[in-house]
């Protein structure tokens, strides 16, 4: 069955880099992160691991927590980690799964479940739909799906702008316009009456249609 936005994130219980780790136990109250990818020592892969491990720090201000996952064993992982510190200049300090039996990128959906075998003698264009972003809130839920080709880089800082939007939004009963970032404008919900937005909003709000109202992003005082 195919996951969609709001079902329940698949739990699991898989080795990583940082020995065995229970997912739901894992991610506890925080938001989460878990991104894929079809195979170690792959160029693109290691550009943005490296990348995400240089914003450890972002993603800690938003309490989320970030797991990677190569259908892959530890053993890789960890030899791979030291080319990406090398590359990159960011240590990896987030776990990475080894899916090395295929059942966690199967179970998100990334790979067929008749998908045969395992990871040995896999190239990574057998796993080129393991290339994919979650966003998963406090309750378990999936708030974001993204999939890219192999061929091309995932833009994390897109994933973060997505983040602060699903946090803001999660929180408030706003929406959040085209190209928003932290900071911006926001747009209040049509369910939202003028009155009751005069109270939920105190900083005020436009009227621009009889659907579309923007007002200051609502921030904790």
């Amino acid at each position: 069955m195919s996951l969609r936005i709001n079902d329940t994130a698949p739990d699991f219980t898989a080795q990583t880099t940082q020995g065995l780790i229970h997912f739901h136990e894992w991610l506890g109250e925080s938001w989460g992160i878990l991104f894929s990818h079809p195979k170690d020592f792959t160029p693109v892969c290691t550009t943005e691991l490296g990348y995400i491990a240089g914003m450890s720090k972002d993603f800690a201000q938003r309490d989320c927590k970030v797991m990677g996952l190569s259908v892959d064993s530890v053993e890789d992982h960890q030899l791979w980690q030291q080319d990406i510190e090398a590359i990159q200049r960011h240590k990896v300090t987030y776990p990475i799964i080894a899916d090395d039996d295929l059942q966690i990128a199967k179970c998100y959906n990334m790979l067929p479940a008749d998908e045969p075998g395992g990871s040995q003698g896999r190239l990574a264009i057998n796993n080129a739909t393991v290339r994919s972003v979650f966003i998963i809130a406090p309750d378990k839920t999936i708030k974001m799906m993204l999939t890219y080709p192999m061929t091309t880089g995932r833009n994390f800082d897109e994933i973060l702008r997505v983040l602060d939007a699903i946090q803001l939004t999660t929180e408030y009963q706003v929406v959040t316009p085209v190209n928003w970032k932290a900071g911006e404008d926001v747009i209040i919900l049509p369910t939202v009456s003028d009155n009751e937005a005069r109270e939920l909003f105190p900083a005020g709000f436009k009227t621009l249609t009889s659907y579309i109202r923007t007002t200051p992003q609502p921030t904790h005082h």
